[in-house]
């Protein structure tokens, strides 16, 4: 039986009764938001929800089952929000009223709850089982939360003004009081927050630009190395990799001086790719070791020369791990600290990374809301294009630990 029933099935009493009460939740909500002004935040909310209400209404009055679906997970996200408040918070601060309230709302809603799993609605969804859709709904919605709410905080960090983000008594996840682009401000003019973000944008292209030029070659020469010879040079490449940076720095630090490169982006440009190769090779292997050698003989017979089939047959099928060697290296740079702090102290040289904790730290002075609008910034590009790319991502990353 399809979720949009025929109009012969009967409604049961219970489903109209709900879907009334839903339209008046609805109006009540409407008419509240036209007459109370709680900002642009608190009206989108009561919007969303006045939309949900008249949603869920009019599915469960047609016998849409995925009106019912989210009816009940929204009961089930309730029992739990109570239960959370009732057992963390009203008991063990001597809420009593607000426990009971909490109670007779967990009551209310696992009643529904019930009624929504009876026979006769069961009958007139068709026997249709909620659970398995809510329990899905439900675990996305949670990892959803985690994975979003950094960024939540970070805007509404952002635009707070220091009072309303230090006062105990305020919501710390709204905007208690008008927001502000003080915190822009001191970041944008009163930084080189600008220089700073260049500095790393372009260090972050060299070095993704040198490790491609000696990873890809090497990767493809260790894997076609006939023999053992191949994965265990391999092997050890990678391991140097795993040395921690806190060692390499004051040798490195040496070979920066001698060079004259000390406090220029110079300096880690040359620095970086000693960590972004070895890696890069380890996954380039395990692409290059996954494409028959027999498609590069082809290619050769047919009149390429070695460094052609390379170029245009390996690797274009290796575009999954050259983009996750892309957003590793970069990412790396963008996130690197110990380098970036040793070798560079002039101010306009800064990267990212360290020029935000450095002069948006005042001894015990925290400036929150531009170290948030500097995280916000400097993460979202990032984010961006790893959600862009998430598919070829995985594989690179898969095929590279399976391969390699």
């Amino acid at each position: 039986m399809s979720e949009i029933q025929t109009a012969e099935v009967k409604r049961p009493l219970g489903l109209t009764a709900i879907s009334i009460l839903l339209v008046v939740s609805a109006l009540a909500l409407l008419v509240q938001m036209l007459m109370h002004h709680s900002g642009a935040l608190g009206i989108t909310a009561k919007f969303v929800a006045v939309l949900t209400f008249l949603f869920i209404a009019g599915g469960l009055w047609k016998i849409y089952n995925g009106a019912r679906v989210l009816l009940f997970f929204l009961l089930v996200s309730e029992v739990i929000g109570c239960l959370m408040a009732l057992f963390l918070y009203a008991l063990r601060q001597s809420q009593y009223r607000l426990s009971a309230f909490l109670v007779i709302e967990i009551c209310i809603a696992a009643g529904l709850l019930w009624y929504l799993q009876s026979p006769s609605i069961k009958r007139a969804f068709g026997g249709l089982n909620p659970w398995p859709p809510t329990v899905k709904i439900l675990v996305l919605t949670v990892f959803t939360v985690l994975l979003a709410f950094p960024f939540y905080w970070m805007v509404i960090a952002t635009f707070k003004r220091n009072i309303d983000l230090y006062a105990m008594d305020n919501n710390p996840f709204i905007f208690n009081l008008p927001p502000t682009l003080e915190n822009l401000r001191l970041l944008f003019f009163e930084t080189d927050f600008v220089r700073w973000l260049g500095n790393t944008a372009l260090v972050g292209v060299l070095v993704v630009i040198i490790t491609l030029l000696l990873s890809l070659p090497a990767a493809y020469s260790l894997a076609r190395l006939t023999g053992r010879w191949g994965e265990r040079l391999g092997i050890a490449i990678f391991l140097t990799y795993l040395v921690p940076p806190t060692l390499l720095f004051i040798p490195l630090s040496r070979v920066v001086a001698v060079l004259g490169l000390q406090d220029t982006i110079w300096s880690l440009v040359l620095v970086y790719p000693s960590v972004t190769v070895p890696f890069s090779i380890w996954l380039l292997m395990g692409f290059f070791k996954s494409i028959p050698k027999e498609l590069e003989d082809a290619a050769m017979v047919d009149g390429l020369t070695r460094f052609g089939a390379f170029v245009r047959m390996v690797v274009p099928i290796s575009l999954s791990g050259i983009l996750t060697v892309v957003i590793f290296t970069f990412t790396l740079v963008t996130q690197e600290f110990v380098y970036a702090l040793t070798f560079i102290s002039p101010e306009s040289q800064q990267m990212v990374g360290v020029g935000i904790p450095i002069f948006l730290v005042r001894g015990d002075v925290y400036f929150w809301g531009s170290l948030m609008a500097a995280c916000l910034t400097a993460s979202l590009p990032i984010a961006f294009v790893y959600n862009l790319f998430l598919d070829r991502f995985i594989a690179g990353f898969t095929v590279g630990a399976v391969k390699g």
